[in-house]
């Protein structure tokens, strides 16, 4: 025997240990630590399999995220979820309570699998199942089924799905997401509805029906395509810089979109008007009545459906006034990764990287709005937005 001792036996063993049916693996990290674990099989060539996929994870140095997940439950971990990365100031609550009603869903199918158990072909079984799942709705006389569910639903849970495993991918408790190797089983497109962009005639009919209030949202929202009700009903006045034009937004739904937003000469004028009528409010946005809980508007949608019945437009929402917005500036010539920085929705490092010349390419970018995007003949797209 060498003085050095018995070689390591790198290759591992598969072994039956005393007392159990299953079979038994042993092998040494790459720090030499021996590793002992139950192959949860009583079929040799099964556990050898284990045994090799152990050793693989090793040497592609993913062991330590393998061996990481391998207690822990996806329940336990989409409660660190919840907990850690879905309520507010991380997401907004309306998103925290999407990924409540999703894992409604998900926990029954999922909850007692560990993590590293989740496999491709688990999710793609359970969204088959889903989209052939009839909707439960809850009424007064109980429980009410009412058609299948839309693929979008069932393609939200999948987006919350595979949100919840990249997280663990990214706190080394998972070594790859299974979500990446699934594809969505049908088509969504036809189950979301065309985005509207407001027409430079659509705007004049709407803003002679509109409350000064509302009037003012509307201009701010489609000339500066702030998110009405992150951003803008919760402004204070002191964060409106009339003199520079420009307004500060504290909170938003992305990290990019907090800073300070320039403004158009539309905007301008409707901040200054707005902040004229708010004139014994701290906010830019009071409440119309008294029976509010926050000290600024929060709802919108009946004011907004009147309005756009006595101006005799079809209803779309509020919020869709940003499409208009990111297709203004694309029609005015404004490049669509930079519509997409104006719309603050990607990494919140582009801008910091050019701080200096932020406010000049943003003023530029403003400046070159067309109005009248939606009257032209040729079709314009624009940007995604969130």
């Amino acid at each position: 025997m060498s003085k050095r001792g018995r070689p390591r036996n790198l290759n591992g063993a598969v072994y039956q240990r005393k007392g159990s049916a299953y079979w038994w693996v042993r092998y040494s990290t790459k720090e030499g630590v021996v590793e002992k674990e139950s192959s949860g099989t009583t079929d040799r060539e099964e556990a050898q399999r284990f045994l090799r996929s152990r050793l693989e994870a090793r040497d592609q140095g993913q062991l330590p995220v393998v061996l990481a997940s391998r207690h822990l439950s996806f329940s336990e971990w989409a409660d660190w979820f919840l907990e850690r990365r879905s309520k507010p100031p991380f997401r907004t609550e309306s998103t925290h309570q999407a990924n409540l009603n999703a894992l409604k869903s998900l926990k029954p199918v999922f909850g007692a699998l560990r993590l590293s158990d989740i496999t491709a072909e688990a999710i793609e079984d359970y969204l088959r199942q889903r989209l052939s799942s009839e909707r439960r709705i809850r009424t007064k006389l109980g429980v009410v089924h009412r058609g299948k569910l839309k693929p979008g639903t069932v393609h939200q849970e999948f987006r919350i799905l595979r949100r919840i495993l990249n997280v663990a991918v990214k706190q080394k408790r998972l070594a790859f997401n299974p979500c990446q190797a699934v594809e969505f089983p049908v088509s969504v497109l036809h189950s979301v509805r065309k985005p509207h962009y407001m027409t430079a005639t659509e705007q004049a009919k709407i803003d002679g029906a509109a409350p000064s209030y509302l009037k003012n949202i509307i201009v701010i929202i489609s000339e500066m395509g702030l998110r009405p009700f992150k951003e803008l009903l919760p402004i204070q006045k002191c964060q409106v810089d009339l003199e520079n034009r420009l307004v500060h937004i504290p909170d938003s739904k992305t990290p990019s979109g907090i800073g300070d937003m320039p403004m158009t000469e539309p905007a301008w004028a409707a901040f200054k008007a707005q902040m004229e009528e708010a004139s014994e409010s701290d906010y830019l946005f009071p409440p119309r009545t008294g029976c509010t809980e926050k000290p600024h508007l929060t709802s919108l949608r009946k004011a907004w459906e009147a309005t756009l019945k006595r101006a005799g437009v079809p209803y779309f929402p509020l919020y869709e006034l940003r499409h208009t917005f990111a297709t203004r500036l694309s029609a005015g010539g404004v490049a669509d990764h930079f519509v997409s920085q104006m719309l603050r929705q990607g990494d919140a490092g582009v801008f910091k990287r050019y701080s200096q010349a932020k406010f000049n390419m943003m003023r530029e970018a403003l400046g070159r709005l067309d109005r009248k995007a939606n009257e032209h003949p040729a079709n314009i797209g624009t940007a995604k937005t969130a």
